[in-house]
């Protein structure tokens, strides 16, 4: 039996789609983060954390020690075939309240380069609470080897 030559071509063609569609990158995104209109509504000095809630929602992240603030976390991940996802970004909306649950301060904060960066701030004063847990959760978010809970070395 003698093979056609145009099939031939046609499955390599086709197999060659099929491999290049097999090497491209897949994005996630985890987290949640407020639409920039939403959060535009949102009034320092005015609006509560009831009010809060009603416009953006429930944070995935509040205040660790003190209740204080709301943490908006969202992280994007690259991922190229079998390879480990890498973040590609990491931004988190910290809103802080004061005593009377009025919003206080409105930050939004990136990573570039591996270092955390502001990338805006509504604030009452210039008082910056909760950036060392801001510093925390970026560096150590991903940071850790499975190895260490299964007995491995590092």
């Amino acid at each position: 039996m003698v093979i056609n030559g145009k099939r031939i071509r046609a499955a390599a063609g086709l197999s060659g789609i099929v491999l290049m569609a097999g090497c491209a990158t897949m994005t996630d995104r985890h987290g949640y983060m407020p639409d920039a209109e939403l959060l535009a509504e949102v009034r320092v000095g005015q609006d509560t954390r009831e009010t809060v809630d009603r416009l953006l929602g429930r944070p995935s992240t509040e205040g660790i020690v003190d209740q204080t603030g709301w943490y908006y976390v969202r992280s994007d991940y690259e991922r190229v075939l079998w390879r480990a996802p890498v973040e590609t970004d990491r931004q988190v909306l910290a809103i802080s309240f004061d005593e009377a649950d009025r919003v206080a301060n409105i930050e939004r904060f990136g990573l570039e380069a591996g270092r955390v960066v502001v990338l805006e701030r509504r604030v009452t004063d210039s008082n910056t609470a909760g950036v060392s847990f801001l510093r925390q959760l970026f560096s150590n978010l991903g940071n850790f080897n499975p190895g260490q809970f299964f007995g491995g070395s590092e």
